[in-house]
């Protein structure tokens, strides 16, 4: 599960001073330096008037905003720019007994959607009781990420972000299938970025059948390929096909073989490219080819 970190810090800070003070971001392989950031969220957090006060300030300057300009949404709100490869954040988790919790439901919230994380972020519980988590552990070199492989999800416990619990979730490590707070909390975060992290995938998992459900962060490339090949383009179809031979990341792999997959007639056709496919010598494209065969033989 994630790694619980002492309470250490009397103190309080206002924003400002801790996005000067996470200047230098957190390397989150390196003690010091994840200790360091945590004690900075945690004098953040022991603030108990500075984000209500930023919500005031934003909700009588909101007509102001233009839509682009603003980085408030229903559930984050984003509290610096990205600096030392990391940023500020806020989310709030309304309880089942809130409005939009009623009218979006729980999945808009990432309520019961066991997931893992391709990064790393410190979370600190702010107000309220917080969301509780089933935290599981995962071996994520072990897995290959087709839909339906099988996992071993190791479970640790459920316990609840309360506020003043500081926690480091590590990326590619700790699993938790969220449930809503008993009222509505909010948590902070300092969010790690790393250059190449979207290309790690993030999955979602079945928790029933212990294996891997789907990925949760498609990259924006896959689309624009889809796109392109299905729009005819001759150099779109050859760059699809290079694609489908030799990028490093499976998942584009997997999006030049659905691209041109659609461009097929019969299914003896998109069979044939399915089977080259699983040939292809990725575990992960293999194990989608051979869902695709099967679906094309139902």
């Amino acid at each position: 599960m994630p790694r619980v970190i002492a309470n250490t810090q009397a103190d309080t800070a206002s924003l400002p001073e801790t996005i000067d003070a996470l200047a230098q971001g957190f390397d989150p392989r390196d003690e010091a330096s994840t200790l360091e950031a945590a004690a900075v969220l945690e004098r953040l957090a022991n603030n108990r008037h500075f984000l209500g006060d930023l919500l005031v300030a934003q909700l009588r300057e909101r007509h102001r905003d233009r839509f682009e300009d603003s980085a408030y949404g229903p559930q984050a709100i984003v509290l610096s720019p990205l600096r030392g490869g990391c940023f500020l954040r806020a989310n709030v988790w309304p309880s089942e007994d809130e409005s939009c919790f009623r009218s979006s439901g729980a999945r808009s919230f990432v309520y019961g959607i066991p997931h893992d994380h391709n990064f790393d972020f410190l979370t600190a519980g702010y107000f309220g009781p917080g969301y509780r988590s089933d935290y599981y552990e995962i071996a994520y070199e072990s897995i290959a990420g087709f839909s339906g492989e099988e996992v071993p999800l190791r479970f640790v416990e459920r316990s609840a972000l309360h506020e003043g619990k500081l926690m480091h979730y590590r990326a590619h490590v700790d699993v938790h299938a969220q449930l809503p707070p008993v009222t509505t909390s909010v948590s902070l975060n300092v969010m790690r970025v790393d250059a190449g992290q979207d290309w790690f995938d993030q999955y979602g998992f079945d928790l029933e059948r212990s294996t891997v459900a789907r990925i949760l962060n498609p990259s924006a490339s896959e689309t624009f390929l889809r796109c392109a090949v299905a729009l005819g383009d001759a150099e779109a179809l050859d760059l699809a096909e290079c694609f489908g031979r030799t990028h490093p990341s499976a998942r584009m792999r997997l999006a030049s073989f659905d691209a041109r997959s659609g461009l097929l007639d019969s299914d003896a056709d998109r069979d044939g490219l399915w089977r080259e496919a699983e040939r292809a010598g990725s575990l992960m494209l293999a194990g989608e080819a051979r869902l695709r065969r099967a679906a094309l033989q139902q």
